[in-house]
């Protein structure tokens, strides 16, 4: 790594290897995950996510959707194990709370919508999970709406906004340098906080914070976001040391190797899963 300052740190390509597994291992060593999103018009991003969190190397991926996506969730999917919710989000918790409790890391957000229902399944899960919980997109929105949930965890939480996310999540940070910003929100809520953009900045609980190197305009569209929630997911679920920045800077790379291939005009979150299988290699 480059030390930029005492808590700021540049990721370099070496930093983000991943480490060798082991020749006797089985999927039960590789992380057991649990996705919970989409919703009616946002079939996507479930799907974007979940291949990711497949393509990223998690030993069993499970998708909670609602029960009304339920079948286009299990065609799009032949990895990821998809299960409908009930309509109702306290049945719905009760579905979801048991195999949180039997996972190693858990995403909640992406195409969920902004719902009574998502709002009330994303703060369940967040004041009950024991595991680390990425929120994303749809999640983030619910919490900017009701900070003091951050303030009441019991688990780990990851937040991945965007510019515009973050200003609502930190009612006037963002006005700071991107990387003092990131430190500043996430040392205050105990959160680690995922600031997407031009040079992502990955800010931990205790002040540090990695900034990305790898990544390109082309990757500015809809569907990248939820890649990336499932990769963090993966390797969070497998227990990698520095999982999270790590997540971020292979998938600027992936982003950076369909740059070259299709331009930035052209790539799609699809290819950028695809390129995956090159970049981990």
């Amino acid at each position: 790594m480059v030390r930029l300052n005492d808590k700021t740190w540049e990721i370099t390509a070496s930093d983000a290897r991943l480490p060798e597994r082991d020749e006797r291992a089985h999927k039960g060593d590789f992380g057991r995950v649990l996705i919970v999103a989409g919703s009616v018009g946002f079939t996507g991003a479930p799907a974007f996510a979940a291949r990711a969190a497949v393509r990223s190397g998690a030993g069993l991926v499970f998708l909670g959707v609602p029960r009304s996506i339920y079948e286009i969730e299990a065609v799009k999917n032949d990895e990821a194990m998809v299960f409908p919710l009930p309509e109702d989000p306290g049945a719905a918790l009760e579905e979801l709370l048991p195999r949180a409790e039997c996972s190693d890391a858990v995403l909640v957000g992406p195409g969920l919508g902004l719902t009574d229902w998502a709002r009330e399944v994303t703060f369940g899960i967040l004041r009950r999970a024991k595991v680390p919980v990425v929120v994303d997109a749809d999640g983030i929105t619910a919490v900017s709406r009701h900070i003091d949930v951050l303030d009441k965890l019991s688990c780990p939480v990851i937040l991945t906004p965007h510019e515009g996310e973050f200003a609502r999540l930190s009612d006037g940070l963002a006005r700071l340098d991107r990387a003092a910003a990131a430190r500043e929100f996430a040392t205050a809520h105990n959160v680690t906080l995922v600031l997407k953009g031009h040079r992502t900045v990955t800010a931990l609980p205790d002040g540090t914070a990695y900034i990305n190197t790898t990544g390109n305009p082309g990757m500015a569209s809809g569907g990248s976001g939820d890649v990336l929630a499932g990769m963090i997911l993966a390797l969070l679920g497998q227990g990698i040391p520095g999982a999270v920045w790590k997540a971020v800077y292979l998938h600027g790379a992936a982003g950076d190797m369909c740059a070259s291939r299709f331009g930035q005009y052209a790539m799609t979150p699809t290819d950028m899963t695809d390129c995956l299988k090159f970049i981990l290699r």
